[in-house]
């Protein structure tokens, strides 16, 4: 019989939020898969636990390397525990590839529900829920950054990224750049630790306050686009989504289509619009 995969949660502050099968898991799996093996260390000696099995590290760097050896492990029938830094894994960290080669080798996966930055930080948001989307992290150069925010600025479901303290103020401005200074969002820093914080506010304004310096884990949450209508459009705003989604890449006659289904237009107002404010430029 093949073994099986446990991708189980881990807090992302308060140690207190563990779940309780987490220490059964620690316990008995044949191997346990973690991405700071000294952070497991700690983890476990806050926990009371000693673990039972084998301990070896998985993280972005020998992810690649180390699958193969896991899922050899796997078919030979052991139950192997997954456990990143903070949070669930697979979700901004290590995990993704590991089952997606238990699950070709028909494998069974199951998981250890427990703590999420995401959904934390979008449950204190006070943002609409009902309906989100996870980026992870924008890329660090600032063309890469802004191109990745253009592809969802039409988005209407609210955003959820993860961010590093350093680069949070460039961030905020960028967003603020491409979805409007006016943008709701909510900086959400250090959730369940001692010194959690959640500032919420136009975008512009928290580009501000972050321009000051922020420490900490940072999940930032962004209201989706809001709903429009085609008489709230003119033809000079037409003319910039269109340009915005050229300089991302995109064809012309496909951001043509793309910004006319947005507006709930026919493509041929949108595509005249943008022949006439080429001859304007001409």
């Amino acid at each position: 019989m093949t073994g099986t995969l446990v991708l189980a949660g881990t807090p992302i502050g308060d140690i207190a939020d563990a779940p309780p099968r987490l220490v059964k898991e620690l316990e008995t799996a044949d191997v346990i898969a973690a991405e700071d093996t000294r952070r497991l260390r700690r983890l476990t000696q806050a926990l009371g636990v000693t673990p039972g099995g084998r301990v070896l590290s998985y993280f972005e760097g020998n992810e690649s390397a180390r699958t193969p050896e896991l899922v050899e492990e796997l078919v030979g029938g052991a139950r192997v525990l997954l456990v990143t830094d903070a949070g669930m894994p697979s979700v901004s960290d290590p995990g993704y590839r590991l089952v997606a080669a238990a699950v070709e080798k028909d494998i069974r996966v199951t998981a250890v529900p427990g703590p999420s930055a995401v959904l934390t930080a979008l449950a204190l948001s006070g943002l609409p829920v009902d309906r989100f989307c996870f980026e992870g992290f924008l890329p660090r150069k600032a063309g890469e950054r802004l191109s990745r925010l253009r592809e969802v600025e039409g988005e209407r479901r609210t955003l959820v990224y993860f961010e590093a303290p350093h680069r949070l103020d460039d961030t905020l401005a960028a967003m603020a750049e491409v979805f409007g200074a006016e943008r709701r969002a909510a900086v959400c820093r250090e959730l369940t630790k001692t010194y959690e914080e959640v500032r919420r506010g136009p975008l512009a304004e928290l580009a501000s306050w972050a321009a000051e310096g922020v420490r900490g884990e940072i999940t930032v949450v962004v209201e989706g686009a809001p709903e429009t209508g085609p008489e709230e459009l003119d033809a000079a705003e037409l003319v910039r989504r269109v340009r915005v989604r050229e300089e991302a890449g995109e064809r012309r006659k496909e951001a043509i289509a793309a910004v006319a289904v947005e507006a709930g237009l026919p493509k041929r107002v949108v595509f005249d619009a943008v022949v006439a404010a080429k001859r304007a430029d001409q």
